[in-house]
């Protein structure tokens, strides 16, 4: 049994579309692969004190793609961090920038994969945490300046106290000095009012003199005035 020419140029016909569609479907599998922007991955992580931004990169089809991270400012592109090469796997890829960010920064991170990507971003872009790596030391409590001088007042309290028995104890030395005095004429007086009213006394003869002399005066004023009355007689 042959074949015609007519079936022979279906059968190459068929053949030749079944060719091209499983092409195509390849080919739109392998670009859908390798061209998924959502397959690179950035985020900013800490190496100790120190800032990195890491970019993973699961790709299955391998395709090298170059990474590159902008900083951002106002939406726009303010200095390159960096730019690096990453060929993807399937469990993924990744590649690190240092890169000490500060809390809240943003950063824009583009992947070119030639024939597949066009200098594409990775969206949203990326936005650093709000805590920074590096602690921030706290500062140290510092003396009061005014502590200073407490100690050298409260040094020269005691030196004006140590002052005040000094004069006390002049007071209470000086004391018995002013009672001795004192006491001398007191003793000196008692002897003497005690020597006038006693046995040995000059009371009496005191006494007789004062007596003579009012007597004498009395005569003597007697005769003078009878003198007068004499001479006026005359």
């Amino acid at each position: 049994m042959s074949i015609s020419r007519r079936n022979a140029r279906r059968s190459v016909r068929i053949l030749g579309l079944a060719s091209a569609s499983a092409a195509l479907v390849l080919g739109v599998s392998g670009q859908a692969l390798a061209c998924n922007i959502s397959e690179f991955k950035a985020e900013a992580t800490c190496k100790g004190e120190k800032g990195q931004i890491t970019v993973t990169d699961r790709d299955f089809s391998g395709q090298k793609a170059t990474v590159s991270v902008f900083l951002e400012n106002n939406g726009a592109d303010e200095k390159k961090i960096g730019e690096q090469v990453v060929t993807g796997t399937k469990e993924g890829a990744t590649i690190v920038f240092d890169e000490d960010w500060a809390p809240g920064a943003v950063y824009r991170v583009n992947v070119n994969v030639p024939r597949f990507i066009n200098n594409k971003s990775i969206e949203p872009n990326l936005t650093a945490p709000a805590t920074a790596c590096k602690k921030e030391e706290s500062p140290s409590p510092t003396a009061p300046v005014s502590e200073s001088p407490a100690p050298s007042a409260s040094a020269s309290t005691p030196a004006e106290d140590s002052a005040t028995p000094s004069a006390s104890e002049s007071s209470s030395a000086a004391a018995p000095v002013s009672e001795a005095p004192s006491n001398a004429p007191s003793a000196a007086i008692g002897d003497s009012n005690l020597a006038e009213t006693g046995a040995n006394s000059n009371t009496g003869l005191i006494a007789g003199v004062a007596g003579a002399l009012v007597v004498v005066g009395g005569g003597a004023v007697y005769f003078g005035m009878r003198r007068r009355g004499a001479k006026s007689g005359s």
